[in-house]
């Protein structure tokens, strides 16, 4: 993209390579580039080598799947992008918070996760309880949360009703803030993979494979094609654990029990397999920076083509009853509809955003590791609704594991793991994977010691969660259930 810095995916480049511009020049670039020719992958405040904050944009070409860099010079406040840049809103939402600095003109600007400033300056004007509200006869609000029935995570989701029907739905999160990007900084070190692994619990592998990438192009170390290999199967396991679980809850839902319940046992079967080759159900210290740390060799390769065979049998039979159900389909149709140009102007990502026909994939996008020789097609909806984005999921755990059979039966050689040597100083880098959720950003940049000045993480439903605000619209209070396990987005990785 004209003024700006191309990178592919994770690569290192010195923070003063990065092309600064004015900060009114930088938001003139993002206004003329998203949503038309570009989406906004991270938009983010960083201390420069220099002493100073910058604004850092990521983009993503939209044709021709180039990532680009941007940075701008910033003071105590600018111009808020979101009145013209929508994808902006939640990211300046961030800013404002943490670092103090207010995008003036945001539409919305209240806090997201309710956390101190980093900088000791003020944050948000609009404080945590306020909420949009509308006046008229029936009309009502309803609070849910953040305290919810069972073991779901905390957050507190406000309607705005006419009657039955939705017109607003706001959704206030923080509960689960643990200040994680703040622990991050100053390291690499014993602690950083733990906190890594654990800030989406459901998604271990998907920001280890993310974190590993960034540390391994930063020290300049390969991995072998057996690694690579390996990392591949444990990510797409993943994706079929959570995809299949994701499914049979989508039937709880609208109250068929029999995929629910063989979509719950499948699940755990899915989990065992990832257990099989690690010894931990959510593939917990299996990726390292340099590769892996556990081999898969032909007899275990072997037992998990039998289990893979059984799994693949045991949820056609469970999904495809759902799908067969008039039931069902009544009620996932039509139900909780973002259409393509909604999603693009949020900048949905994952399975929410091929539900709506957007061919947004990072295997395919910005190909990595073991993506770069193993296509794996992307799977889109036409319709946007409930329905599109359950199919959307039956068609992945489809194509997940034509994969595994592939990977799993000529898995190539080479060394589990390289040696990593020191992060050099003042570098930066933007590492992308594809979770199951969808797209997973870490920026890392290091400081003149080598370690880290910032590390930030941008989980799936950091993009996510305004698009359900969106599906809500005009629905059903009735529905929201439904809409909400159709997207199932992460608490805990949006609050960090």
């Amino acid at each position: 993209m004209r003024g700006m810095l191309s990178v592919y995916n994770a690569q290192a480049v010195r923070i003063s390579d990065c092309p600064t511009l004015s900060v009114e020049a930088f938001s003139e670039v993002l206004v003329r580039e998203v949503p038309g020719r570009s989406r906004l992958v991270a938009l983010l405040a960083a201390p420069w080598p220099d002493g100073s904050m910058h604004l850092l944009a990521v983009l993503a070409g939209l044709a021709d799947d180039s990532l680009s860099l941007l940075a701008a010079p910033v003071g105590s406040q600018y111009s808020s992008l979101t009145p013209a840049v929508t994808q902006a809103h939640w990211f300046e939402r961030e800013i404002a918070e943490v670092w103090g600095i207010q995008p003036l003109g945001h539409p919305w600007l209240k806090p997201i996760r309710f956390q101190a400033s980093a900088a000791g300056n003020p944050g948000p004007a609009i404080g945590i309880t306020d909420f949009f509200s509308m006046q008229g006869e029936e009309v009502h609000e309803v609070a849910v949360g953040p305290v919810h029935a069972g073991v779901i995570e905390p957050g507190h989701f406000r309607f705005q009703c006419h009657g039955e029907t939705v017109h607003h739905l706001e959704i206030s999160l923080g509960y689960q803030h643990r200040g994680v990007e703040r622990a991050l900084r100053s390291g690499p070190d014993r602690r950083t993979q733990h906190y890594i692994e654990t800030l989406a619990g459901d998604t271990s592998i998907g920001h280890a494979s993310a974190w590993c990438r960034a540390m391994e192009q930063l020290a300049g170390t390969r991995v072998s094609p057996r690694a690579m290999a390996i990392r591949g199967i444990a990510a797409e396991l993943e994706r079929l654990a959570n995809h299949i679980g994701d499914l049979g809850a989508l039937a709880g839902d609208v109250g068929y029990l029999p995929t629910l319940s063989f979509c719950g046992r499948i699940r755990g079967d899915a989990l065992n397999m990832t257990a099989l080759i690690c010894g931990n159900r959510f593939g917990r210290g299996l990726l390292m920076p340099g590769g892996v740390a556990q081999d898969i060799d032909g007899e275990l390769a072997h037992t998990l083509l039998g289990r893979l065979d059984a799994l693949e049998s045991d949820t056609r039979g469970a999904v495809e009853l759902m799908f067969r159900a008039p039931s069902v389909l009544s009620r996932f149709e039509g139900v909780g509809t973002v259409s393509a140009a909604a999603a693009r102007d949020i900048g949905l990502v994952g399975p929410a955003a091929r539900a709506s026909g957007l061919e947004i994939d990072v295997r395919q996008n910005f190909p990595y590791g073991i993506y770069r020789f193993a296509y794996i097609p992307v799977c889109t909806g036409a319709g946007g609704d409930c329905f599109a984005r359950a199919h959307v999921r039956w068609m992945e755990v489809q194509r997940s594991i034509e994969f595994l059979r592939e990977q799993l039966r000529q898995l190539p050689g080479g060394v589990l793991q390289q040696p990593m040597g020191n992060l050099p100083p003042d570098r930066l880098a933007v590492s992308l994977s594809e979770g199951w959720r969808g797209e997973i950003v870490h920026v890392a940049m290091t400081d003149s010691r080598g370690m880290y000045r910032l590390y930030k993480v941008i989980d799936p439903s950091f993009h996510n969660w305004f698009g359900l605000a969106c599906a809500l619209r005009n629905q059903q209070i009735s529905d929201f259930p439904l809409c909400n396990k159709s997207f199932n987005l992460s608490y805990c990785g949006h609050d960090l």
